[in-house]
């Protein structure tokens, strides 16, 4: 390049920046120049005036209230989280009561993580799904069996992580991070499942769902022996008939428990096509009725990926002509940058179609540890909206699933538009 030439520099100051399109002080300016005025102002007493024209200014300004102690749950959240993650809370409690809460919107959630263990299915997920917040639920095995525990009148106590996990194994103490079981909960649990897996009702094929459905039923009927109030989520569940899917049947407990039975010829299999086209069948249901999908996800795994595969489920593999999820609020600590599943944000989920890209304004990610955010989020929850009517979903799986299967017949009678007649398949750009 010519010396003095401007090239693709061309109007701008000596830092290399244009100066501030609306004529102010910025730091792409001259800056002894902003400087003197600066001094001139505070000389002359003159207040100093922002960019009210920039729209990276139109933001709530940073004036918290003051914290006494008196101030509620929901206060607090609106009042004082004002930024980093804590203004992500707040905006996933916004949008969860705002919009996700909506008569219209059928709510799914994901739980990963050790959560029912630390007693967040009593103290959280059993009133939202009481309240008609959260009207289907996609869990990993390990929370619910973990919470059948609890329906049993089973113990799981506080403890101290530093302690010796050798010690811990010769007592006969179970540990997870922080809280410790005896290990014949355990075995109680199991001795429960092996019990009522061989009942008559459990010798077929069915999906996790209806699995689960049945188990809490069992659960319902224990609590209720114990005289302990209702304990379990799966019990909750049951009651609401809030359908309960697992992604990985086999992975936990439970699914041991139905594979060393299987040895004996006991006839139960938890069948994953019909929870792929079941949990597909609730997303098309809450579409077609002329409502919205909306997801809370805790965590990530493989929860996450089943609730979100619902779209190209209908979308891309049965032809189905949709947009995506309405509404997603995750809690995760997962990074975006490992390409983990569980750190995608609702952005990269656009270009699979699991999100509708018009609303992606309406997504949220908070970078939290889900035992902190979730009782916060459900005492907001219950302090902003009223509770929603019951669904009661898992009672309609079967005129969802005909609706599902009525899309597909007519999708898979329309014969697709073919530019490539040879055998050879176009290359993928």
């Amino acid at each position: 390049m010519a010396k003095g030439s401007k090239g693709n520099g061309e109007g701008r100051e000596r830092g290399g920046f244009k100066s501030s399109r609306h004529g102010k002080s910025s730091a792409a300016g001259p800056k002894a120049q902003q400087k003197l005025a600066a001094e001139e102002r505070e000389k002359k007493g003159v207040q100093h005036t922002a960019h009210e024209t920039s729209r990276f200014l139109k933001g709530q300004r940073i004036d918290p209230r003051r914290i006494d102690g008196k101030e509620t749950v929901a206060e607090l959240i609106d009042g004082t989280y004002l930024a980093y993650n804590a203004a992500r809370l707040r905006e996933a409690c916004q949008l969860f009561t705002g919009k996700m809460l909506e008569p219209d919107v059928t709510v799914g959630l994901s739980i990963t993580g050790a959560l029912t263990p630390a007693g967040l299915g009593m103290s959280a997920l059993i009133p939202l799904i009481e309240g008609g917040f959260v009207d289907w639920i996609i869990s990993t095995g390990a929370n619910l069996y973990h919470d059948t525990h609890f329906g049993l009148g089973l113990a799981m106590h506080r403890g101290n992580a530093q302690e010796s996990d050798v010690v811990l194994r010769e007592e006969g103490v179970v540990r997870i991070y922080d809280i410790f079981f005896d290990y014949d909960v355990l075995l109680s649990t199991d001795a429960f499942f092996r019990k009522i897996i061989t009942g008559k009702e459990f010798q077929r094929a069915m999906s996790s769902a209806e699995f689960h459905n049945l188990a809490g039923k069992y659960v319902r009927e224990r609590e209720k022996a114990l005289g302990i109030g209702q304990k379990s989520l799966l019990s909750a569940a049951y009651s609401a008939a809030v359908p309960i899917y697992t992604s990985s049947p086999g992975d936990s407990s439970i699914g041991m428990n139905i594979a060393a039975l299987a040895l004996d010829g006991n006839k139960l299999l938890l069948d994953p096509n019909r929870d792929v086209n079941e949990t597909a069948s609730i997303v098309l249901d809450a579409k077609r009725g002329g409502g919205k999908s909306g997801v809370m996800i805790l965590g990530g795994g493989s929860p996450k990926n089943f609730m979100l595969q619902t779209e190209p489920q209908i979308q891309e593999v049965l032809g189905i002509d949709e947009k995506g999820h309405d509404f997603f609020l995750q809690i995760t600590d997962a990074r975006p940058d490992t390409g983990g599943l569980s750190g995608a944000t609702p952005a990269e989920a656009v270009s699979w179609g699991k999100i509708d890209p018009d609303r992606l304004p309406d997504a949220v990610v908070c970078y939290l540890d889900s035992t902190v955010a979730l009782p916060l989020l459900t005492s907001y929850a219950f302090a902003r909206h009223q509770p929603r009517p019951l669904k009661r979903l898992f009672d309609r799986r079967e005129a969802m699933m005909s609706k599902l299967r009525e899309e597909y017949e007519k999708s898979s009678a329309q014969p697709a538009a073919i530019d490539h007649t040879d055998s050879k398949l176009p290359q993928h750009r």
